[in-house]
């Protein structure tokens, strides 16, 4: 961006910094000025209009600098623009651009785009109608998440939220989805990771992370997952299904109330600004699916990512987010200190359009297992008992304690679809006696998928209109399944 004088030059009007309280400015001057305007310093920083008072505007920077009372600044009559383009796949940015990586250099594209849009309206919008595969079994047989559904996760710290959003990344990238994970106010080592993980096999194709470190301005930490918002619009709008990730924003509200409280907006509920609320909502009703001239449809699913304190699920902004999305994820710790893998609470745990992208044959699956967990957690408390249990108790108990062992993922590990369904039949026709009989069966059908014939076999038996004919299928070729279940593919 050109500097000070020539905006002065262009516009003949300047300001003049009154209080700094960083990264509030106060400054008089700039008779037209308008809300959300970039201005620029004679010291070469840049900051955008915050709010705008009688005679002063609270302008929020965007830089380290200490700026000093006396500064000089212009108005520019422009607004955040972040590029977009191809070429950002592979590189980790910050919203305006910039490479993080050291000895890297900026990428060029050929576009650029404003970070804060409005919502493409509901004359644009499609019904979400494909399940978006996580890879995950638990996930995808119980909680699906369709294409361009907000599906907020939830979680104390340490809980396995990050690993479960890295591990469906891996898999819809390897789907050809492309995957853009905004990394909000992170540690330099947390940045480091996600570099780590985007230039394994040959991610950095199909990925772009937006990031912000701890010690950056507030300002830019708030811009960015907007910006993050903005780059996946643009593959939405090339015919491409996007992934989002927001990582994460109770982090990102935080921040927001920092600056927030400096500009002496007026506080709310937990000294939050009022306008929280319709902060997070602007910015995540911008996903969903849409209609495309030539692909049809083309989804932007959004992950965010909000922490919770003892699995509270009543704190402000946890509860904001819960109201603006469409379901969520929580991971218990609780449920992650007995050892399963993901932690994720399943009663407490909500889809709510995800269900409508399910074959027949998987909402009869996960009508049946919601109805056998109903019963499992009932008579869980019963084991103690032993053998003066019934033979009916004994076999829920049985098949609930195999199913979840099924679910029991290890990191890192993605299970088809096909995969996921098969062994679930298995377990429901008791043709396991114990659970290293089933974790070893997915083991080695895993393995066995790598050959195309093998994976194709399995998708033939689930050709089928009920769960009842799948069971059908599976009892006809139960011998050539467990087959695949016995011997790993080298």
């Amino acid at each position: 961006m050109d500097q000070y004088s020539y905006y002065l030059e262009k516009f003949g009007e300047y300001g003049e910094v009154m209080q700094v309280n960083y990264p509030i400015v106060s400054a008089i001057g700039l008779p037209s000025a308008r809300l959300n305007e970039i201005v620029v310093f004679d010291s070469g920083d840049h900051g955008q209009i915050f709010s705008l008072h009688h005679d002063t505007a609270s302008i929020l920077l965007f830089s380290q600098t200490k700026l000093k009372t006396k500064a000089k600044l212009a108005r520019t009559g422009r607004y955040i623009q972040t590029p977009v383009g191809k070429e950002l796949f592979g590189h980790i940015i910050n919203p305006f651009g910039q490479p993080l990586s050291s000895g890297v250099t900026k990428p060029q594209t050929e576009e650029e785009r404003p970070i804060d849009i409005p919502p493409l309206g509901i004359g644009r919008r499609l019904k979400i109608n494909k399940q978006l595969i996580t890879g995950t079994a638990l996930v995808d047989i119980m909680l699906p998440i369709g294409k361009g559904q907000r599906e907020l996760v939830l979680g104390d710290r340490k809980t396995g939220k990050s690993s479960f959003v890295l591990n469906t990344v891996k898999h819809q990238i390897n789907e050809g989805t492309v995957a853009v994970y905004a990394a909000i106010g992170k540690k330099t080592s947390d940045i480091k990771q996600l570099e780590a993980f985007m230039n394994v096999d040959d991610r950095k194709d199909n990925m772009v992370i937006v990031a912000s470190g701890a010690y950056d301005s507030p300002g830019l930490i708030f811009l960015t997952p907007f910006a993050a918002m903005t780059i996946a619009e643009y593959f939405r709008d090339q015919g491409k299904d996007v992934i989002l990730i927001l990582d994460d924003l109770l982090t990102h509200a935080k921040f927001y109330r920092e600056f927030s409280l400096l500009a002496q907006t007026f506080p709310g509920r937990d000294s939050y600004p009022a306008d929280i609320f319709y902060v997070h909502a602007r910015l995540l009703e911008r996903a969903g699916n849409f209609k495309h001239p030539e692909a049809g449809e083309a989804s932007i699913t959004c992950l965010p990512i909000a922490e919770t304190q003892e699995g509270d699920l009543t704190s402000y902004i946890v509860s904001n987010l819960m109201s603006i999305t469409d379901g969520h994820l929580l991971f218990d710790y609780n449920v992650f200190t007995q050892g399963r893998r993901p932690a994720i609470n399943i009663p407490i745990s909500v889809t709510r359009v995800g269900k409508q992208t399910q074959d027949k044959v998987s909402k009869d699956i996960n009508r049946e297992l919601s109805g056998l967990f109903a019963v499992y957690e009932r008579v869980e408390n019963l084991s103690h008992f032993g053998s003066e249990m019934t033979d009916s108790v004994k076999s829920i108990f049985s098949t609930g304690d195999k199913i979840y062992s099924f679910f029991n993922q290890e990191i890192g590990v993605i299970i088809t679809k096909e995969v996921s369904l098969i062994i679930f039949s298995l377990i429901w026709l008791h043709v396991f006696t114990d659970n290293s009989q089933v974790e070893a069966a997915r083991k080695n059908m895993l393995l066995s998928c790598a050959k195309e014939e093998n994976r194709m076999f399995l998708r033939s038996l689930l050709n089928v209109e009920t769960f009842n004919q799948l069971l059908k299928n599976v009892t006809d070729h139960k011998d050539k399944i467990l087959t695949l279940c016995k011997q790993p593919v080298n």
